[in-house]
């Protein structure tokens, strides 16, 4: 099975659930790419038989450099005709959406959108949406770190932490053995 992890972590906390998605696509013996998304990267999903896709939230949406790049490959996707009217599944064809956030206003309602938003291409493409992820991370910029402390989710301060991190790889390996 051909994986990707493409994913966009400024702050290093969707870094850290990256790393382990990696880790248990690795124990599971899954040869897969990672890509931290950036201005410059180039990839064709349908390249891949299950996608793993992640950011951190930045004002209800995924970072920016991940939104353009999602755009650009929707632009490519719709030219070349595969995303047609009524989006028929692919056979095989699987992704995985998940996020970091902090949720300081309104808890993980801050974090659905962003979700959502990642996971249409992917739901255009055809592909099977087999779960959505939406993982605590601490507010990492010294201008927000008091909103670990403050927010609806209580004190954040560490987050995603070991324990959070056991209970994705669990999570991912459940997910590979369906």
């Amino acid at each position: 099975m051909n994986t990707l992890n493409l994913y966009y972590s400024s702050t290093g906390n969707t870094e850290k659930v990256a790393g382990r998605i990696d880790q248990a696509l690795k124990e599971l013996g899954h040869n897969h790419d990672s890509i931290n998304a950036g201005e410059k990267t180039e990839v064709d999903l349908l390249e891949y038989d299950l996608v793993f896709v992640g950011s951190g939230v930045y004002a209800w949406l995924p970072g920016k450099p991940l939104q353009d790049l999602l755009i650009r490959l929707r632009k490519g996707y719709v030219q070349n005709g595969s995303i047609r009217p009524g989006s028929p599944k692919l056979a095989g064809k699987r992704a995985v959406v998940y996020c970091t956030y902090g949720g300081a206003h309104t808890g993980i309602n801050e974090a659905i959108p962003a979700v959502k938003y990642m996971g249409q291409l992917f739901d255009h493409l055809g592909f099977t949406i087999l779960d959505e992820i939406y993982m605590v991370g601490e507010y990492v910029p010294e201008n927000m770190r008091d909103m670990s402390q403050r927010g609806r989710l209580g004190d954040i301060r560490g987050r995603p932490d070991e324990h959070d991190l056991v209970e994705l790889g669990e999570r991912i390996r459940g997910i590979l053995r369906v």
